[in-house]
């Protein structure tokens, strides 16, 4: 039986990308071999590959002037390879602080690879709300780039405003609203993203780069993390994560057919409102995000009594609802409600929800 997956990745993917990867798995059009053992070099796998770039191109009408990149080492790896790729020995970066993985960012260039100005960017307001202080987002003259977490997982804070960092390069993390709305890539100097929540599975990076930040790593950047041999070599550089990078293509495909960005950014609005609207109305929950900066995707709330906390993850699986632990940095709960997942899950948790709370009147 399948259940309802509110997990933060790897999350939920669409029933019929999982149920045409599981029908071509042993034999991929009738070549009488599986996609997993196709060589990445082959004629037949390299179209695999190109289709998957190039729908992602037309999904986000990314610009010539950008290369598409498909990576390994997560999200994480990115965090390192981009001040190795674009900040200079004796320069510095901004980094603006929205929440758990702006954080860890900012933490791996400051401790490794040399100066990051760090800027708190979210406060507590007068309403017990945590909210965006977009006046914080100022560049510092002389910045090699300013870095941005455009949603945080774990906070449960997405960003809709962008920060105007004028020719600064603004380097942006998406790892979990890339592709719930539509973007204007040219904003950007690059765009990074894990595609573990609304691509495929674990274990593929995407990097979506200006080409006039390629060719500057630092000598000692790792090959496997420069983006100019990766951009060189099409991304096989070294054999890439073949299933995920073809699970990637099948995902741009069902995007494109239920009609690209805007259909999705309507759909998971739509779904959010109905989670946060009866968040709101109850007594029994609390979700700490100030409204306006709620992300559509990530839906962390609390238990008004914590004690409870236990019991209800435990009810909510006897009812086939998982995922729902909040991040352990953070704790409480968390609906990822990602691009996959249709309005009928937000309305089983909705249903939940108010039962559990009726259940302790």
């Amino acid at each position: 039986m399948r259940v309802w997956n509110y997990s933060a990745g790897p999350s939920m993917i669409p029933e019929s990308v999982m149920a045409k990867a599981q029908a071509e798995f042993c034999d991929f059009e009738g070549l009488g071999i599986g996609i997993v053992e196709m060589s990445h070099r082959s004629a037949e796998y390299t179209k695999v590959a190109n289709e998957a770039r190039d729908l992602l191109r037309e999904l986000m009408n990314i610009p010539d002037n950008y290369s598409i990149l498909f990576e390994q080492g997560g999200g994480r790896g990115q965090f390192a390879a981009i001040p190795l790729n674009i900040l200079p020995e004796d320069g510095f970066a901004d980094y603006f602080v929205t929440g758990h993985w702006s954080r860890c960012a900012y933490k791996e260039c400051a401790e490794r690879f040399g100066k990051a100005v760090l800027h708190e960017c979210v406060f507590k307001n007068d309403d017990g709300y945590y909210e965006v202080d977009h006046s914080k987002m100022q560049v510092t003259p002389g910045a090699a780039y300013a870095y941005v977490c455009l949603n945080e997982t774990v906070n449960g804070v997405e960003l809709f405003e962008l920060p105007d960092t004028g020719d600064v390069p603004l380097i942006a993390d998406m790892s979990s609203d890339i592709l719930t709305r539509p973007v204007d890539v040219s904003k950007f100097g690059a765009i990074i993203f894990g595609a573990q929540k609304n691509v495929a599975p674990a274990g593929l990076t995407i990097t979506i780069v200006r080409k006039d930040l390629i060719g500057k790593a630092r000598k000692y950047c790792p090959s496997i993390l420069d983006w100019a041999v990766l951009d060189k070599h099409d991304s096989m550089y070294n054999t890439p994560n073949t299933f995920a990078w073809y699970m990637a293509g099948l995902a741009f495909k069902w995007i494109k057919e239920i009609g690209g960005t805007e259909a999705l950014e309507q759909r998971n609005i739509a779904k959010s409102k109905l989670l946060y609207d009866y968040l709101d109305s109850s007594d029994f929950y609390r979700c700490q995000v100030a409204p306006q900066d709620r992300s559509r995707v990530n839906c962390v709330f609390n238990l008004k009594n914590e004690d409870l906390n236990a019991e209800f993850l435990a009810k909510a699986k006897e009812q086939h609802l998982i995922g729902l632990k909040g991040h352990k940095v953070l704790g409480g709960m968390r609906a990822s409600i990602y691009n996959a997942m249709p309005l009928e899950g937000v309305e089983v948790l909705v249903k939940f929800l108010r039962e559990f709370a009726d259940s302790h009147r």
